[in-house]
């Protein structure tokens, strides 16, 4: 049976919710700024031709059960490099892990008028590029089936389950501080949507919507007061942005505030979220500046089959690289999800 949206705990109500705590820890020597010898890279080509990067993430050890298989889908602004520990957190416990870059952004060219700006017409698009990977993904795999995002990749994860664009459907979905809303949520949606419109349509909708184009997003202290408070993990970032400056992305596009609003509208319209036909879980935090905790909130209680962990201040944006209390205890309770739900 699925966990009651109702009165989901916080973190800082120390209470466990039958959570394990005892989750396989990586090496202390792993290297988040190196890519694994025996994890391959590769550019898989969507229907229209366009390039997608991949990467396939080393088997589990010999000593391992199977698992079953993960497809990681990152957020805005993101490369799958930004989670190298945690794909090996999931290695340990048996996974075969793979991630890729949406078209537009990380390794997988760039859509905007400049090699910064975030640009994309229709999140459609990249239902279709998850279409087609989730397909070649699952062709001949073992074991369940697992999809994953974060941020805006749980948006469109979430998105493709709610089209029913993905086949063989998957086992179960995991949704890291899924962006469900963006902020002011105060501002009602169909005056923030109108606005997108107003503003794409009055000139070229690539344009960015703020900050300056041809300009990375600024590493420093204000964006990381907004991501985590582990400035470590955060300066891994900083690493692999000097190493392959092709990661680098700026601000969004007008074109792509546009397609998040018609989104945002789409997966909460009446009777949407009632429709996903298979076991989520949330984990998020009320503390998030970035995306809409409200959102978050209001999709569990209408999501028929969901679990949810809920961090309060100890946690922001990017929770899975936070410090470690918050982090292994949301690995932690992914883990204990997918063991229970997943079983036979």
């Amino acid at each position: 049976m699925s966990a009651s949206a109702h009165g989901l705990l916080k973190s800082n109500q120390r209470q466990e919710a039958g959570i394990h705590h005892a989750a396989t820890q990586i090496a202390d020597n792993f290297d988040r700024r190196a890519i694994p010898a025996d994890a391959v890279e590769e550019l898989w080509s969507a229907e229209d031709g366009h390039l997608i990067r991949r990467i396939n993430w080393g088997d589990p050890p010999a000593d391992v059960a199977a698992r079953g298989s993960i497809l990681f889908m990152a957020g805005r602004g993101d490369a799958y490099e930004k989670y190298l520990e945690t794909f090996e957190h999931w290695r340990l416990r048996g996974w075969r892990v793979v991630a890729a870059d949406w078209r537009g952004q990380g390794g997988s060219g760039r859509l905007g008028r400049d090699d910064t700006t975030g640009h994309l017409e229709d999140y459609m698009d990249w239902v279709r590029d998850l279409s087609g990977l989730w397909s070649e993904f699952a062709a001949g795999r073992e074991g369940p089936l697992v999809l994953m995002g974060h941020s805006m990749g749980g948006h469109l994860v979430l998105r493709a389950v709610i089209e029913k664009a993905l086949a063989p459907r998957p086992d179960a979905m995991v949704l890291s501080a899924p962006m469900l809303d963006v902020l002011p949520e105060a501002v009602p949606l169909f005056i923030r949507r109108g606005m997108a419109h107003l503003m794409a349509r009055i000139a070229d909708p690539r344009r960015p919507a703020w900050g300056s184009g041809e300009s990375p997003i600024a590493m420093n202290k204000l964006r990381q007061n907004l991501l985590t408070h582990d400035t470590t993990r955060y300066d891994d970032e900083r690493y692999w942005r000097e190493h392959r400056p092709e990661l680098k992305l700026g601000p969004g596009s007008w074109g792509w505030v546009r397609a998040t609003m018609d989104s945002i509208r789409r997966i909460h319209a009446p009777g949407v979220p009632e429709s996903v036909d298979i076991p989520v879980f949330v984990v998020a935090t009320d503390d998030d500046k970035l995306v809409g905790p409200a959102a978050t909130r209001r999709m569990v209680e209408r999501l028929p089959d969901v679990e949810a962990l809920i961090f309060g201040k100890e946690a922001r944006h990017e929770v899975l690289r936070e410090e470690d209390g918050v982090r292994d205890r949301a690995l932690a309770a992914i883990d204990d999800f997918l063991e229970r739900r997943l079983k036979g």
